[in-house]
């Protein structure tokens, strides 16, 4: 069987604005997870009625008390929901689909931390503002069929979520065709889903954790190796994440995904190091037993940690996080930025390596990767930041950008 592999570019997103806090209040709701610094953001406590609905309300059944993320007012300090606008919505890469017979094109968000694929779709209500999105209408595609029965929601740690039914067509992921794939149609997006550039997600993780019920489906990428659509050599995928202000670097910041085969352009004569990883959890998880910062070596007996190319910081616990920052010429913690900011006047020799564990061999972030996006009066946001109360690292795209995951 001939395999038609190519790499699937990642577009920059043009109307992409970077904000640390707002990158962390998303991943605070991705994984939600208390965090363990001071700031504006906590997990708190939300008495939630469950029973019948009568007269725009619940009543009778049990009331339950759920632990959800949110904000303290600025001037009395009482809790309250998280805007959407609080929060990055947006994502900084999208990578092209198509969907259906004849095809529909989408700009994807490519996620290891996620294994769902969902998509606008003409389901949404008609007051939905669709305007700069493609949207998939399953009446227009001959080979698209219903799965009845099937739903999906996705909800996040503030409440928010995406939910919809099920169906079933063909998907064209970089000239490589999944047939019968599980699509999940968009009914219902709330704000903080609706409020980006891109036309919904491609999970890349295991299909474990997919929302649909009552069955979960098989993700893209598991379809692709029971349909042998990639050589059972090499039933695998990567990730190289360039950046789109690598122009002027020897790959010009080309930044891709590959199905089926490894690049070697991007392998540059380097020979793959593999880990085991724990699928248990659903993530590409592994053993990240040490770190360096600098000369220093610390150690972290019985740590794991996760890839995410859908999260653009790293996450990491706070001891860690301090020893980094301590590091780093001026650097601070700013409570009211919930993280740990850098100089702006600092030069890129001022900044110690930083590298993290996988598996037994050491992986270093880019010096420039320490640093994300401007916080205001002469400070950046770091890449790094305190994972809170989770059990394990994020490694975002600031390590991915570093490496060629495979």
């Amino acid at each position: 069987m001939s395999h038609n592999l190519i790499r699937v570019k990642r577009i920059h997103n043009p109307k992409y604005q970077p904000s640390g806090l707002k990158s962390y209040v998303f991943l605070l709701n991705k994984y939600n997870f208390a965090p363990t610094k001071p700031g504006p953001y906590f997990q708190g406590g939300k008495v939630q009625q469950k029973g019948k609905h009568g007269l725009g309300r619940l009543f009778g059944g049990k009331a339950q008390v759920q632990k959800v993320l949110q904000k303290r007012n600025t001037t009395d300090g009482q809790p309250g929901d998280v805007p959407a606008e609080d929060q990055q919505n947006d994502s900084q890469y999208l990578c092209t689909v198509t969907i259906g017979t004849p095809p529909q094109t989408f700009k994807l968000d490519f996620d290891t931390g996620s294994a769902d694929l969902w998509v606008w779709s003409t389901e949404l209500p008609k007051s939905t503002n669709t305007s700069g999105h493609n949207v998939f209408d399953p009446k227009k595609s001959s080979s698209f069929k219903k799965t009845v029965g099937s739903s999906w929601k996705i909800s996040y740690g503030d409440g928010s979520n995406a939910s919809g039914d099920v169906g079933t067509d063909k998907v064209d992921v970089g000239g490589l065709v999944i047939q019968k794939q599980s699509i999940e149609l968009a009914k219902t997006l709330s704000a903080q889903f609706s409020s980006g550039v891109g036309d919904g997600l491609l999970g890349l993780a295991y299909g474990s954790i997919n929302t649909v019920t009552p069955k979960p489906v098989a993700t893209p990428v598991e379809n692709m190796i029971a349909q042998t659509d990639i050589p059972k050599t090499s039933e695998l995928f990567t990730a190289y994440l360039g950046s789109y202000k690598d122009k002027n670097d020897p790959d010009h910041g080309a930044s891709f995904y590959t199905f089926g085969y490894l690049d070697e352009k991007a392998l540059n004569g380097q020979t793959p190091y593999y880990t085991p990883i724990d699928n248990s959890k659903g993530f590409w998880q592994f053993n990240s037993t040490t770190a360096s910062v600098g000369s220093k070596k610390i150690q972290r007996a019985g740590n794991t940690a996760i890839a995410d190319t859908g999260t653009t910081l790293a996450l990491v616990d706070d001891s860690l996080c301090k020893a980094i920052y301590d590091a780093i010429p001026g650097a601070k913690y700013d409570d009211q930025q919930q993280g740990y900011l850098i100089p702006s006047s600092i030069t890129v020799d001022q900044l110690p390596v930083v590298s993290f564990d996988v598996g037994g061999r050491e992986f270093a972030v880019q010096k420039e990767d320490l640093t994300f996006a401007d916080a205001g009066d002469g400070f950046t946001y770091g890449g790094i930041q305190s994972r809170g109360d989770l059990p394990f690292d994020i490694l975002g795209d600031t390590w991915l950008k570093g490496i060629y995951a495979v």
